[in-house]
């Protein structure tokens, strides 16, 4: 594999891609008669434009599989977040999907982007 270009036959593999963020966590615990709660770890779709100059990401996961269930979790992330140093996280904060009769919410920040870079 080498760079943007490994699969010539799949063009979604081959294009040029802006910037993602990794993101993990766990959701709240479920206000229920079992409480638990469930991890999940992820990395954000690319950059979206808002209209003000900044951008946000879409972020589409499964939770971990626990007692018997898992949730989905579709959401979006809100606006960047400077950190200093050209670097920026996003806030995102959301409800899973209801399976065995609940849902769980949760919020979190995402990780930097290019945490290595220049």
């Amino acid at each position: 594999m080498s760079g943007n270009n490994y699969n010539k036959n799949n063009n979604n593999c081959s294009r040029k891609q802006s910037h993602t963020h990794e993101y993990l966590g766990s959701v709240k615990v479920a206000d229920r008669d079992d409480p638990h709660t469930h991890r999940f770890a992820g990395v954000t779709g690319e950059a979206l434009p808002l209209p003000n100059g900044s951008h946000f990401h879409e972020l589409e996961n499964r939770t971990d599989f626990f007692d018997e269930h898992f949730h989905l979790m579709c959401t979006k992330t809100g606006p960047a977040i400077s950190v200093g140093n050209d670097r920026h996280v996003h806030f995102v904060k959301g409800m899973t999907s209801v399976d065995d009769n609940h849902c769980h919410n949760f919020q979190f920040a995402t990780l930097i982007e290019d945490p290595i870079g220049d």
